[in-house]
């Protein structure tokens, strides 16, 4: 699990739409410009890249989005 500065959770991938910090939320200030996972959003080609990710901390990791 991924979570920003002020505890919400992050999940990278998929345009960024799966996740909470993704400023699409009116409770939850958008946390994209501090995210350390922000290229896993908006590179369509990071999304292949999930198949051989092995950060434990992300929830995709080994699998494409």
């Amino acid at each position: 699990m991924i979570l920003d500065d002020s505890g919400v959770i992050l999940t990278p991938g998929n345009s960024g739409n799966d996740c909470a910090g993704n400023g699409s939320y009116a409770d939850i200030e958008c946390c994209c410009d501090e995210c350390d996972y922000l290229q896993c959003c908006l590179n369509k080609q990071q999304a292949i890249k999930c198949n051989i990710c092995s950060d434990k901390n992300c929830p995709r990791a080994g699998s494409v989005p």
